[in-house]
């Protein structure tokens, strides 16, 4: 991995949410483990590691030495956490944190095709694992590829977009090859505005790593496995990911909107969580100044109540159309 430095964003406000650290807690975005090292700092009895990233486990080497048996590596993706922290033998968890997206480390990597700021092949798999972003902008229809970088990179410019990349196949793999294809159909970028692509790569990183299907998944398996008082805290990074949190802690509080006259509520669950934070909290100036990526970070937190865990319904929560033929609609 690279040797940049990484800071995890929103660490304080991580850890007031989280207080008091206490019992076995499960990180399923370990990265190079700033919040797990934060957690066992704090008083955490064990931390539970989870990365898909093959070369976490080599980071975390640096340090895990330091933790011995409080602190355990398991590969693999957090949406099936409850299954990786049973098969390390634990049954329940005092808490779960998630970082929801790509790691600064990943960006900052060239080879891993995640930015078109250097060039790298387009790659942009978190695993190493399965279709890569060369094979769908090669491969897709030009209606999906329009599909999805709409619902995913919420492009209005989409089809235009998609247009293009199909009539340049087949595309180099190279990260700047595509950027320059998709700033070719959009309005000349301004001083201070963000690339023409970046809607785009967002997209195809999103739909590599089946990045919103897979969040859904972790909140659910982090319900199942949470024991009463447990607690939940999720940071995101931009809109679709932030709403797919809001929406189910909303509905998992009690706090979600009824039904109307032309669809009565349904008998309401009794609430599995209770609010930690009553909005999105957000970067101060300080760490804004030190740190320009947390410009766009949530942090939204939730304690876990005795109530059994809601139906493991899928819809409501804000997901692109994409991702509700992924996760087969609601059950």
């Amino acid at each position: 991995m690279t040797d940049a430095p990484h800071i995890p964003v929103l660490l304080g406000e991580v850890l007031e949410a989280a207080s008091p650290v206490e019992g076995v807690w499960l990180d399923g975005t370990l990265g190079a483990g700033g919040y797990t090292r934060a957690l066992l700092d704090a008083g955490a009895e064990r931390v539970l590691g989870v990365d898909r990233d093959p070369r976490a486990e080599a980071e975390v080497a640096r340090w895990a030495d330091a933790y011995g048996a409080r602190f355990t590596f398991l590969a693999g993706t957090f949406g099936r956490l409850d299954a990786l922290a049973r098969a390390a033998g634990v049954e329940a968890l005092d808490g779960v944190v998630l970082d929801i997206g790509v790691s600064s480390m990943q960006i900052d990597e060239a080879a891993r095709g995640f930015s078109f700021q250097k060039d790298g092949p387009l790659d942009m798999r978190m695993s190493g694992e399965g279709e890569s972003a060369a094979d769908i902008v090669n491969g897709a229809s030009e209606a999906h590829l329009a599909d999805l970088i709409f619902q995913y990179g919420e492009e209005r410019a989409s089809r235009r977009i998609a247009k293009a990349i199909v009539a340049a196949r087949p595309i180099p793999d190279s990260t700047l090859a595509l950027a320059e294809i998709v700033a070719s159909v959009l309005p000349k970028q301004k001083p201070g505005q963000p690339h023409p692509a970046t809607r785009t790569f967002q997209a195809l990183r999103i739909a590599v790593n089946e990045e919103l299907a897979e969040l859904v998944r972790g909140l659910l398996a982090a319900e199942e496995m949470l024991v009463e008082g447990g607690k939940l805290v999720v940071v995101t990074f931009h809109s679709l990911e932030d709403r797919i949190v809001k929406r189910f802690l909303a509905e998992r509080s009690g706090r979600a909107g009824g039904g109307n006259r032309y669809q009565p509520a349904e008998e309401a669950a009794a609430p599995s969580f209770e609010p930690i934070t009553k909005r999105a909290v957000t970067a101060g100036p300080a760490e804004l100044e030190a740190n320009p990526r947390a410009r766009s970070a949530k942090l939204r937190a939730a304690r876990r109540t005795s109530a059994p865990a809601h139906p493991a319904k899928v819809t409501g929560l804000g997901l692109p159309r994409l991702d509700l033929d992924l996760l087969g609609g609601a059950p």
